[in-house]
């Protein structure tokens, strides 16, 4: 096996791509298998070079000072003696054969010196047809890859023309530095789309690595587990740990576990009609993009007529809070044998199918992150699917069940005001998620996580048992509050709502068309992706706007529950650690892709996710 050549932190000469130009870089880190350098421009930009790419700084001034050895002084001397009357004949020969040479170095000059204006010239005219620029999260390149195809096309019918004034010679000046401008556009944009495509190991591994990752198999159900005990009991206090753990017979019904099955189906089946528009989703990194159907919203419509048909018929759906504990063990059940299947799946997938942050040939990290980006059979798309359906519409079934078993319980007419503010804002929530469905195609679940463990536990288990803690909370613990108190409440939701909404909008108004007059007061920083950040309006205020809006309408959900005991609020804990973990990931991988333009909107917008705090 090769050994490296340059270590990582040093400082060597990295080539650009598709050019013959040389820059100062240094070597970040070596890649194994693909045996490719990542280095570091001094502009922040990172690109992936061979090692045939690469000089020493020592190797580059030697070749450096030998080819400007020759004075002009003895150039000029010996050109002087070759136009010598007493040699006329050779001298003229000498003369063509040096104004030739001359011609050549002038014309790579030109090529060379042209490149890197051209580069930025390049950037700049995608920065304007791009449609797809946001904060965040990884982008569409469709628009950069139309444009320079009807580049290459408004040229094409000279082609025949340019081969004849390249074989006589008779080309201007100006015509030969415009061809050779989109020889070089042409050549950089190919080598760039190469270097993407390069399948590469996963290098920085998350949530603790191996270790970590293999006790959150463990610890996420033991979670969900107490949790739900500690909502039976009749102090939830925490000083109560652990709480008296129930037979390992009683976790488990059959039955159950086929009503889950069979809500799962019916889920599938919804989503499976052809209904809704179809959408693409992101290039892949071998260029192909999959293609989605956008009907969550009519998923949910006929979910809410097949409960409001068994509730018309007498069927008791508090059946769900009787049998709680079995439905989340029945769930955390299949979201295991479902990551299993997934996994043993993925070890057949192309090499491009992989997920960029789930491929690090670690068995327990790739099982817990996702081995494979899409996994699907046949149309049917397995991590989009269990994104949003059987959970997300889960949690409001769930929600709605907690709300009768309250009134059956407690003998009331109708549900308490901190039931029905429970079930109003976390309804408002899902139904705008399957609203705006289509907008979770650009989220890092769908284009850069793969489907493991970690997504299908979170989808099927977590969303859906922990989300609705509060409602599950109030059955066995009746909170009381005043019609002013629920007036503040919610408005304290609206304003987390209306602010995560409103960034969110702005952000794929922004995205979909830069151009729009109705944005025309925005402001944004220019990046060398031919992206914008963003640095006015909700962006402007904070990096993660959505983030706040999220937070704000957590505490608007656990509110109601009154403040007797911390445990509704665990889902305020909990977000608030999820969003700062995100954030994080979300400033390290923005740094690597943007560079310094992502420093200077740092500069700009200083505050993460809370303004004047952090």
């Amino acid at each position: 096996m090769p050994s490296r050549k340059f270590a990582d932190g040093e400082v060597v000469m990295g080539r650009w791509p598709g050019s013959v130009l040389y820059y100062e870089v240094q070597v970040t880190s070596y890649d194994d298998v693909a045996h490719l350098y990542t280095v570091k421009y001094k502009d922040g930009t990172e690109l992936a070079l061979k090692e045939s790419d690469i000089r020493s700084l020592s190797s580059f001034k030697h070749r450096k000072s030998q080819s400007s050895s020759g004075s002009p002084s003895r150039r000029s001397s010996s050109r002087s003696r070759s136009r010598s009357p007493g040699r006329p004949a050779k001298g003229r020969r000498r003369s063509s054969s040096q104004s030739r040479e001359h011609k050549e170095d002038k014309k790579k000059t030109v090529q060379e010196t042209s490149l890197v204006p051209l580069v930025l010239l390049c950037l700049f005219k995608l920065s304007e047809n791009n449609t797809r620029s946001y904060n965040g999260e990884p982008e569409s390149t469709e628009r950069n890859d139309t444009s320079f195809i009807a580049l290459e096309q408004k040229f094409k019918p000279t082609l025949e023309i340019e081969r004849v004034l390249e074989q006589y010679s008779l080309r201007p000046r100006k015509e030969e530095k415009k061809r050779e401008e989109i020889y070089s556009e042409k050549k950089i944009f190919e080598t760039m789309k190469t270097i993407e495509k390069v399948p590469s190991k996963t290098k920085e591994l998350e949530f603790g690595g191996r270790i970590g990752t293999f006790m959150l198999i463990f610890f996420l159900p033991a979670t969900v587990l107490y949790l739900l005990l500690m909502c039976k009991q009749d102090d939830p206090s925490i000083l109560n740990f652990p709480p008296p753990l129930p037979a390992l017979e009683s976790l488990w019904e059959t039955r159950v576990f086929g009503v889950f099955l069979l809500w799962f189906a019916l889920q599938a089946l919804f989503y499976l009609l052809p209904i809704g528009k179809v959408v693409e989703g992101l290039p892949l990194s071998s260029g192909k993009k999959l293609q989605y159907r956008i009907n969550g919203f009519y998923a949910f419509i006929l979910t809410a007529a097949a409960i409001g048909t068994l509730l018309y018929f007498q069927f008791e759906l508090h059946y769900l809070y009787d049998h709680f504990m079995q439905f989340a063990v029945s769930a955390a059940a299949f979201s295991m044998g479902l990551s299993i299947f997934l996994y043993i799946r993925s070890l057949k997938a192309p090499e491009d199918e992989l997920a960029p942050s789930g491929n690090s040939g670690y068995l327990v990290y790739d099982f817990f992150i996702g081995h494979e980006l899409n996994p699907r059979i046949g149309n049917f798309d397995l991590k989009y699917f269990c994104e949003l359906r059987p959970g997300l519409i889960g949690w409001i079934v769930i929600n709605l069940a907690m709300l009768l078993a309250e009134m059956k319980i407690h003998n009331l007419s109708m549900p308490s005001l901190s039931m029905i503010l429970v079930n109003g804002f976390q309804l408002l929530y899902v139904v705008d998620a399957l609203w705006n469905e289509e907008a979770v195609l650009t989220t890092m679940d769908i284009t850069h996580d793969g489907f493991g463990f970690m997504l299908a536990f979170g989808d099927l288990v977590w969303v859906p048992f922990v989300y609705s803690l509060q409602a599950f909370y109030l059955v066995g613990h009746p909170t009381t509050i005043s019609w002013p108190v629920a007036v503040a409440i919610t408005i304290l939701n609206c304003i987390g709502y209306y602010i995560f909404r409103s960034a969110n909008s702005q952000k794929n108004n922004f995205r979909r068309n830069p151009a729009d007059p109705k944005l025309a007061y925005l402001k944004f920083i220019p990046t060398a992706t031919g992206k914008g950040l963003l640095v006015t309006g909700w962006w402007g205020f904070v990096r993660h706007p959505n983030y706040l809006g999220d937070i704000i309408m957590a505490l608007a959900w656990s509110l109601p529950c009154g403040f007797s005991h911390i445990l509704p609020y665990f889902y305020v804990i909990y977000f608030i650690c999820l969003l700062v973990h995100r954030e994080a990931r979300d400033e390290h991988h923005c740094k690597q892709k943007y560079g310094l333009a992502w420093e200077k909107y740092c500069q700009r917008v200083p505050y993460r996710i809370f303004p004047y705090v952090y």
